[in-house]
């Protein structure tokens, strides 16, 4: 069986990067540190780290047992958090990051799972580009990022996609906007004055290409990193714009537009991005289980 407190040896060695800086830190002997690693790289069957110089680098094996060592030792900080929470009635802090480009309606809906656990949650949100939040989440400054989109395949963070669903796409309009379309939809949409999501957002590609096989050249007057401001525009009759057709009812109440038509082609897809393999947050769990469906049901 792994001998953690090996494990945590070794965890301190890496993160300090030699063993003379870890003794230093934890008060311990190098001889020790040093002896204890070498047990621990015994009963593995494996070399964690290899000579560089005066100091170490870790071996291929090293940097796997130390991505798995983080998520161990993270997980047991915890573990140890929640129950110190617990036994003081405070609520457990969830840490939410979410990419700007997720629809503030929809943002709620996934999250809203988590504030109807049996434990208090306090919940945290922050909005931002989807790079500085994963660079946060790497850091163990939020529990989880929800996205439009999985984590890109080039970023250097260690993280894994949770899908919680997706939905179709369909275009709205203000009222005043709408009674001027001749025609039935898609067709009433040529030449219409339009708004379209960012260059960020994943829904962006496939809209366009849409927009392409059902030959309408859109004429487009804005786009907008922010879905509540092209909600706003489109409530002020600036042009037609797309929201996900599962917030339909919504748009339509909070923004006394009208939908037009759904494009079922086109969908969008959302994500809890986490460090986690296997998710521990109760928060993060509750609506990775529910995902965006169950939400709605709710």
């Amino acid at each position: 069986m792994l001998n953690f407190k090996q494990l945590h040896h070794f965890w301190n060695v890496a993160r300090a990067g030699g063993i003379v800086r870890a003794s230093e830190r934890s008060g311990l002997a190098p001889q020790t540190l040093s002896g204890q690693i070498a047990i621990l790289e015994a009963s593995l069957g494996v070399s964690l780290f290899r000579r560089r110089g005066r100091g170490l680098a870790l071996t291929e094996t090293g940097q796997m047992v130390l991505d798995y060592a983080e998520e161990i030792f993270r997980v047991g900080s915890e573990l140890e958090e929640a129950l110190h929470n617990r036994a003081a009635g405070r609520a457990i802090p969830f840490r939410v990051g979410i990419a700007d480009v997720v629809p503030k309606a929809i943002a709620w809906l996934l999250l809203a799972p988590s504030m109807k656990l049996a434990e208090p949650v306090r919940i945290v949100c922050r909005e931002d580009k989807m790079v500085r939040l994963l660079g946060d989440l790497a850091i163990h400054k939020l529990d989880v990022v929800l996205a439009d989109s999985p984590m890109p395949a080039h970023t250097d963070v260690r993280g894994y996609n949770h899908k919680l669903g997706e939905s179709s796409i369909s275009f709205f309009a203000a009222p005043s906007l709408a009674e001027s379309l001749t025609g039935s939809f898609p067709a009433n949409l040529v030449r219409q004055p339009m708004l379209i999501p960012g260059a960020d957002a994943a829904v962006r590609r496939p809209l366009m290409q849409w927009f392409e096989e059902q030959h309408i050249a859109p004429h487009i007057v804005g786009e907008f990193d922010d879905a509540a401001l092209m909600k706003a525009f489109g409530e002020a009759g600036v042009g037609v714009f797309p929201a996900a057709t599962l917030i339909a009812e919504q748009v339509c109440h909070q923004h006394g537009v009208r939908c037009l038509g759904e494009a079922s082609a086109v969908s969008e897809a959302y994500y809890a991005i986490s460090v986690e393999r296997r998710i521990s947050h109760p928060a993060t769990l509750a609506i990775s289980r529910s995902g965006l469906e169950g939400a709605k049901r709710d």
